[in-house]
């Protein structure tokens, strides 16, 4: 049940999103800072392909596309102008398709004005996206049915919301088994003081919302999702004093998790498993999240939930799974990794990124927009 606060945070949002920005280069802080990957070839063309407005109008910074995509049916919460949507409908190609809901009006008319426009430049006979206005924690009165998307993501939107328990449990409602919710954003080093959740201009420039990153996971096993999976984190800085001495010590960070909705079925074991190098833009390896990458018909033995998943979502049939508790021949490179290795701290990872922040190749997984962004 929304609170009279909520519905005051919402519609400070929607002012802030509808009427107070109108480029990437209105931020007033430097919110979010994308997490530096390589975008592989394909989706760089995609890029290219979306209209120039729709593109100037979208206050993201990098990408949340996740990999083998091919057929899917997608859901972008919180898609705004439609840039992620119109580049996923080119990836997912005519057999699948993508929907972005959004609730600020302004955004969606900007979204469906160039639906048309798209849908020709890419040659589909029909169009394969929607867009819908509607809220991300309100999936089921915006018409969105019982496990319809294999992938749902979102950039940067999930903070914009007070209620967070309530948009995963949409989520996972509208992911079929096997699913999974891959999603940029932001997350504080400890539980947020009233000062900053209460700041008008915090909760529009992605920080006031924003959730203390040990609680996702407590969200997530309630709603029901496998544990969250860390693909990448960096550290936010905040360029503006006032707004420095409102956050105080609290610290942020930028990351971006998988949440899988696998189907109950009985217990796994840990085993060997080799990629085959089939998902396009990762012939050559496939970097999964931070713990694992998976190259080429190399051997790495996985733990019991990453067993799971590969055998129960779309990664299935890019993947030879050796049977539970037995190894492969071994006449290659292969890999083990300990539990005490596996990295789930977005601020430790942020760390360990940190120097490397400077590399100029063009990044994939940050979330709101800032002055590096326009």
């Amino acid at each position: 049940m929304a609170t009279p606060r909520d519905a005051e945070i919402r519609k400070d949002v929607q002012t802030y999103y509808g009427q107070v920005l109108k480029k990437s280069a209105d931020f007033q802080t430097n919110a979010c800072v994308t997490a530096a990957r390589p975008v592989p070839q394909h989706i760089r063309e995609a890029l290219q392909n979306v209209h120039e407005e729709v593109s100037l109008r979208y206050y993201g910074c990098g990408l949340v596309i996740p990999e083998c995509l091919e057929n899917c049916w997608i859901l972008d919460l919180g898609s705004g102008s439609g840039r992620d949507c119109y580049a996923l409908s080119q990836l997912v190609g005519e057999k699948g398709h993508v929907t972005g809901i959004d609730m600020t009006e302004g955004q969606v008319e900007v979204a469906n004005k160039y639906i048309e426009y798209h849908m020709e430049k890419y040659g589909f006979q029909a169009p394969n996206v929607t867009f819908i206005h509607g809220y991300i924690e309100k999936l089921e009165e915006a018409g969105i049915k019982n496990e319809s998307y294999d992938i749902v993501i979102s950039n940067c939107a999930i903070n914009l919301v007070p209620d967070k328990q309530q948009v995963l449990q949409e989520v996972y409602r509208v992911l079929k088994h096997g699913g999974e919710l891959y999603f940029s954003d932001v997350y504080a080093s400890l539980e947020l003081p009233e000062e900053i959740r209460t700041h008008k201009v915090l909760w529009g420039e992605c920080l006031g919302g924003a959730l203390y990153w040990k609680d996702l996971s407590i969200l997530a096993k309630k709603v029901g999702f496998c544990p969250p999976r860390l693909v990448t984190a960096n550290f936010i800085t905040v360029q503006n004093k006032e707004l420095e001495n409102v956050i105080g010590d609290c610290r942020f960070v930028s990351a971006t998790f998988r949440l899988f909705k696998l189907p109950k079925t009985g217990p796994t074991q840990k085993c060997q498993v080799i990629y085959n190098g089939g998902i396009r833009g990762h012939e050559k390896e496939l970097i999964f999240d931070a713990n694992f990458t998976f190259k080429k018909d190399e051997v790495v033995e996985v733990d019991e939930e990453t067993v799971a998943i590969l055998k129960n979502s779309r990664f299935a049939q890019d993947f030879l799974i050796g049977p539970d508790g037995e190894k492969f021949p071994t006449c290659g490179a292969y890999t083990a990794l300990e539990v005490k290795d596996v990295v789930t701290d977005p601020f430790e990872l942020a760390g360990r990124s940190d120097s490397a922040e400077s590399r100029s190749f063009p990044a994939v997984g940050g979330c709101c927009s800032t002055k590096k962004c326009s």
